[in-house]
Formats: structure tokens, sequence, C-alpha cells
């Protein structure tokens, strides 16, 4: 996500008229349903376009799709798109996921806004990279709106949790568990070039660093993905023998497999809010596993189109939207509240956003398909 310094220097530009005339308006809130679309903080402003008569067409521009997060996010996408409520508002609902072509997302983007769409989101590759596509949004008048991996533009309506904050929990939590003052710490991140991964690892090294213990950070790549993080983890501890802690971006139940697989004396592993992860940390928990498991499910695409249909109906909405963080630690893990034995390891737990009345089944989403549409 943005830092908070980012947004408000995106706020500034918006605010002092530095942006280029626009078909969307900058104007002061509230906004349409504050308590679903909450403004990042006090100086967010918000947009507001012209009115437009529905139903719309609307299309998700996805990137990376090789993990279960992605898969989900998009199954996700397309059972709200068949919500009673959300069905009547869309004339076409279109998903294209590019995997990690940055160039093939960004024409893809454009092309739906060639293509006369009423409305693109985007879960970014990159969050400097679409200036072509915001231009194009922006004087076509289709509403533009990235979540997860954000465009980082004050143009774009931007919905996430704080990502940064996401970091900075995992390592404020690790500190805690971790009781010796030094030692090596494995640091699993994401897909090199996404925002996400650049803000959890900002996050996570602005705590350790201002720590004043000596900690050693080993990093390695696992592309929030299971099987990627489980051989990242496992030749790390093949090399370095022995971890004081572990943290990882995604991909949590193999990283927490590799460990267990090595015979790896038991750690405090902070990861993310899979299913499965979670189902381990419970297994495992009396043994010494210790874990903290945090983030945002894959149903933030939904808010992200919600608020999609909101603008184009005319109604205000914050430039950048502030996300709850789905967080529980250890020993407060609850079988039927937090994980659930009977749903699958790659399912993510947390579908819904009460604020938002948006919420899911597990067979609402896992009947749907990932491929593109």
């Amino acid at each position: 996500m943005l830092h908070r310094n980012r947004i408000a220097v995106a706020a500034g530009l918006l605010a002092a008229g530095f942006a280029l005339a626009a078909p969307f308006k900058v104007v002061s809130g509230p906004g349409v349903e504050p308590a679903c679309f909450k403004p990042w903080d006090a100086k967010t402003q918000y947009m507001q376009w012209e009115a437009k008569k529905g139903p719309y067409r609307i299309a998700l521009a996805n990137g990376f799709v090789g993990n279960t997060w992605r898969i989900q996010m998009i199954k996700t996408a397309k059972a709200y798109a068949e919500q009673p409520g959300v069905k009547a508002d869309l004339k076409e609902f279109k998903v294209v996921s590019t995997g990690e072509d940055l160039p093939a997302q960004i024409a893809a983007a454009n092309n739906f806004i060639d293509s006369g769409y009423d409305a693109v989101i985007v879960n970014a590759l990159n969050p400097a990279a679409f200036t072509p596509v915001v231009k194009k949004a922006k004087a076509a008048g289709v509403v533009l709106v990235s979540f997860d991996n954000v465009i980082e533009s004050p143009d774009n309506v931007i919905v996430n949790v704080d990502q940064v904050d996401l970091g900075r929990v995992a390592a404020q939590w690790l500190l805690k568990e971790i009781k010796a003052d030094g030692g090596k710490i494995l640091e699993v991140r994401g897909v090199t070039g996404n925002s996400v991964d650049r803000d959890r690892h900002e996050g996570f090294r602005e705590v350790l660093n201002k720590s004043g213990k000596k900690f050693e950070v080993v990093e390695v790549v696992g592309k929030w993905d299971d099987g990627t993080g489980q051989k990242a983890t496992a030749d790390a501890i093949a090399v370095h023998k022995k971890f004081a802690g572990i943290y990882t971006q995604g991909g949590s139940a193999g990283v927490v497999r590799a460990m267990l697989d090595a015979k790896h004396p038991m750690i405090p592993v902070s990861g993310e809010t899979e299913n499965g992860f979670r189902k381990l940390c419970d297994q495992y928990a009396a043994q010494g596993l210790h874990c903290s498991s945090a983030g945002t499910g894959p149903a933030q695409v939904a808010v992200a189109m919600k608020a999609a249909i909101a603008a184009l109906k005319g109604g205000k909405v914050p430039q950048a939207i502030s996300l709850p963080k789905s967080l529980v630690e250890y020993p407060n893990l609850k079988k039927g509240t937090d994980f659930y034995p009977e749903l699958a390891d790659n399912f993510f737990v947390g579908n819904s956003f009460d604020a938002c009345k948006i919420g899911f089944t597990a067979e609402e989403i896992m009947g749907k398909s990932e491929a593109n549409q």
C-alpha cells in the first residue's frame, strides 16, 4: 500500500490543482457510504464523476495469478458480480490476468479503456508504470480503481489495507516472541516489483532496524505461493541451518511445511491468512509453533468493484480507501472462527467486510473459475 506520506502528497497535488482538467471533480467529503468507503486519513480528498446511467461495463485487469490469493481473488470478483444487487448494475464484467508480463497488463488495461468500458479495476504489477493508463482513463472519463498492489497516482481510486503496517506488525510480534537479542530471521518475500512486497518489506525492516537488536535477515523470494515458498525456505534452512524466527508475506503453509520437513526446531512464524497455515499453527502449537497471521482477504476486490459502481452513479468516493486488516496471534487462534478444518488449506480466511455489506460463503467463491473471461 502507499505510505501515508505518499498518500498525503497525492492528496496535496489534487487539492492544489496540479492535475490536468479531468472529467472527475476533486471535492470535499463526506462521501457515499462512509462506513464502507473509509478515507485513508483526514487529508484524503474525494473524487466525483458525472453520473452515468447503468448498467455498466466493468473490467478487471489482473497481473500475477500464480498463487492461491490471486486465484481466490478472481473467483471472488466473479462471485460478487453474480450477487443479485450487483448483477443488476452490470451489463458486462470482464476479467483478464496477464501473469508477470507488465507490458501485457498495461496493454490490457488500455484496451479496456479504448473499448469503451465504464470502469477498469487493476491489481498492478508495478505501482509507478501505469501513467499511460491513468492518462487514458482520465481523458476518457473512465473510472479507474486500483487495489492490493496499487497504482501510485492521485488520478485513480485506491483501495487497500495499510501494507507497510502489516510488515511492522509482523516484526513487532516476532521481536516479542524471540527471546534472544540476535540470530538469523528468514524473510520470505512476495513477487518482486509489486507494491505489496515492497511495502511489507519496508515496514518489517523499519521495526527491526529501530529495535537495537542484532538480527541478520536472510531474504528469499516465495512469490506468496506455497510451493515456491516451501522450496525457498527448504533451501535457506539447508544453507543457514537455524533461524530464530520467520516472516513470510504469503505461501505460509508451504514455509511451515519446509520447516517441519527439515526437522527445524519450532520457532515463531508470522504469516498471511491462509486457512492451511492457521490449521498448522493450531496443530503444532503445543509443540512450540507460535504464529501470527495477518493480512487482508481476497474479498477486497469486491470493495474495489463496489467503489467503481458508486463512482459511476455519481457518488463521492475517497481517493484512498482504507480497509481493516485481519489479525490473529498465538494463543488466540479459534477453530470455526479463525480457521476451518473442513475447508481447503489454500482457502483464505476473512471474506467479509460487514461495513460494506459484503460477504461470501466458501461455496460461492470456490464454485467459480479463475480463468480469463
